[in-house]
């Protein structure tokens, strides 16, 4: 125990001055604005509770969750490691628990990146690259990229920013939204907004996207997710229930719900999306049912389940969203997941069956099976496919819907536990030597040419198609926590520590094993510098887990037989 007591008074002293760097007062970009804003500032000034911040999971409390990481600590030395499996892994850079020099540097670049209306800050632009000529829409507030910096600030005790943010896109959401002539659905978030000052006239607007400016014109179908998300995180963190509760925000969720829970001409449980309406915001061949909306929808519905009062209208959207959920969970752990076994049924699979008693339920074509993922899949391990729709299946990994899926409780502990020995396993190809490879493999030659259309930006290992994003580590890290697989996350933390500052914080890395700065890769983004922040307070401080990850429900839990590789 003393070792323990060790690591605890160094993970103490890291915390408290990460804290004091991240405490520094910045000062205001903005002017005061003379404009009428009246519905935000009423919820604004509505009186705080002062609550002592939660810092337990659902079902599991912090003692446990303490014990386990110290378990894990201890035994690290004996334990399996990417970095001891793998000889093409670079080693450790030494402990985890040191203060390392570069979060000082993080805190005060994630503070430059602040956006200010009305004297009060409300999101963080996507990069602050002043050596870039073009700044696109860079200098813009995009609701899925400030999700780390919102959770990095919740971990550091200022909730206020994240508060600010919900409702301000909040209120956005109630502007009438056109393309062309077409009008959006109420529900529909922004991507993202603009705040425009006008120094003569001592004015502030803000401008919203919903969809209009992309590209590709496509609305963004994730938005409205991350807002409950964090709204959940946001109750989680500070034991604030009154937010959630107003009526305002009640209203919010259930607009998004009813968005995604109308009853259409769908046959799945799962959410039809057309390409680029995520993360992957280009055309990269995830039309249909991808799993990073997938997951993102699970979450979403079972963090709204938490957060919706029961009353004549929240008692609708309860009862379609357990129905929801059930239905689901089953389509999702039946028919995305893969492992060893399933990969094999599948390659046996016979086609054109009819009735409902078919195996082969969506007539998937065996030879329709590319041949990488013979070699990729491991004896032992598994993951969410990309895609499952008629007589298509998309075998690409992709790391957000696999860690949000694990994040949720959408993957069982045995498929959790599986996509970790995956990733230990393929760790050159999903890690190599900047985590995380957003998907794999990468479209190249033909397929390139029909499935992005060209992309120029897109190409091989790059960007969306196979490049490293430095994001992603705080999922890969909130999964590692979960799991019990600490070292994995310890070691790719090493690894971007060895870079990110050195590079100035890129937005993507490009090539096989991540080791080139991105072609077009913004430097200083945002959300870059967020995650890495964000993995580092959960990893010294689990308990910060709890506001982003949910426990199984254990009345929706099913009993699906897989293969022995799901054996933790």
């Amino acid at each position: 125990m003393d070792g323990v007591k060790v690591i605890a008074d160094g993970m103490r002293r890291e915390i408290d001055a990460g804290k004091e760097i991240g405490l520094k007062y910045v000062s205001s970009r903005c002017s005061i604005s003379e404009m009428d804003d009246h519905d935000l500032s009423k919820l604004l000034d509505k009186p705080r509770l002062k609550m002592e911040r939660k810092r337990s999971f659902d079902e599991r409390s912090l003692s446990e969750l303490t014990t386990g990481l110290h378990r894990g600590l201890e035994s690290y030395e004996s334990a399996y490691s990417p970095g001891r499996s793998t000889p093409d892994t670079p080693p450790s850079a030494g402990s985890f628990f040191e203060p390392h020099p570069i979060v000082g540097d993080a805190w005060e670049a994630l503070r430059r990146s602040l956006v200010y209306f009305r004297a009060q800050p409300v999101g963080t632009i996507a990069a602050d690259d002043h050596a870039s000529e073009e700044v696109l829409n860079y200098d813009q507030v995009f609701v899925r990229d400030f999700v780390p910096s919102a959770l990095a600030f919740l971990m550091n005790g200022e909730p206020d920013i994240v508060k600010n943010f919900l409702l301000k896109t909040l209120q956005l959401q109630g502007w009438e939204k056109r393309i062309d002539r077409f009008k959006l659905g109420e529900g529909v978030m922004s991507a993202s907004f603009k705040v425009l000052h006008n120094p003569i006239r001592k004015t502030e607007t803000i401008i919203a996207d919903f969809g209009e400016s992309a590209i590709g014109r496509v609305a963004p179908v994730d938005s409205g997710f991350w807002w409950i998300i964090l709204l959940r995180a946001y109750t989680k963190s500070t034991g604030d229930q009154s937010l959630a509760e107003t009526p305002e925000c009640q209203k919010g969720m259930r607009l998004i719900l009813a968005l995604c829970l109308s009853e259409g001409f769908d046959t799945f449980p799962t959410l039809l999306c057309a390409d680029g309406c995520s993360m992957i915001d280009r055309r990269m061949g995830i039309y249909g049912y991808p799993i990073e909306i997938q997951a993102l929808f699970f979450m979403a519905l079972r963090s709204a389940l938490l957060m919706l009062k029961p009353d004549q209208e929240g008692k609708e959207f309860i009862e379609r969203i357990v129905k929801r959920l059930h239905a689901l969970s089953y389509h999702m752990r039946s028919y995305f997941w893969l492992d060893f076994q399933r990969l094999n049924d599948i390659y046996r699979y016979k086609t054109e069956e009819y009735s409902h008693t078919a195996v082969n339920k969506f007539n998937v074509i065996p030879d329709s099976i590319p041949d990488w993922v013979f070699d990729f899949m491991p004896m032992r391990g598994g993951y969410f496919i990309g895609n499952v729709s008629p007589a298509r299946m998309d075998f690409r990994w992709f790391a957000l819907g696999n860690c949000i899926a694990i994040l949720s409780s959408l993957a069982t502990p045995e498929q959790a536990s599986a996509v970790m020995d995956l990733i230990e396993a393929r760790w050159e190809e999903l890690v190599g030597e900047m985590p995380l490879k957003i998907c794999y493999p990468a479209l190249e030659s033909h397929e390139w040419r029909i499935v992005t259309g060209c992309d120029p930006k897109n190409t091989r290992w790059s960007y969306h198609n196979g490049g490293s994003w430095p994001v992603l580590l705080w999922m890969l890290t909130a999964a590692c926590i979960k799991t019990g697989r600490i070292q994995i996350a310890r070691q790719a933390i090493d690894l971007a520590e060895s870079r990110l500052l050195k590079d100035s914080w890129p937005e993507y890395y490009d090539g096989k094993l991540g080791r080139y700065i991105g072609k077009q890769a913004r430097k200083y983004q945002t959300w870059s510098i967020a995650g890495y922040l964000v993995a580092k307070m959960m990893l010294e401080d689990p308990s910060n887990l709890g506001m982003i990850s949910l426990e199984e429900d254990k009345q929706r839990k099913h009993v699906i037989r897989r293969s022995s590789s799901w054996t933790c």
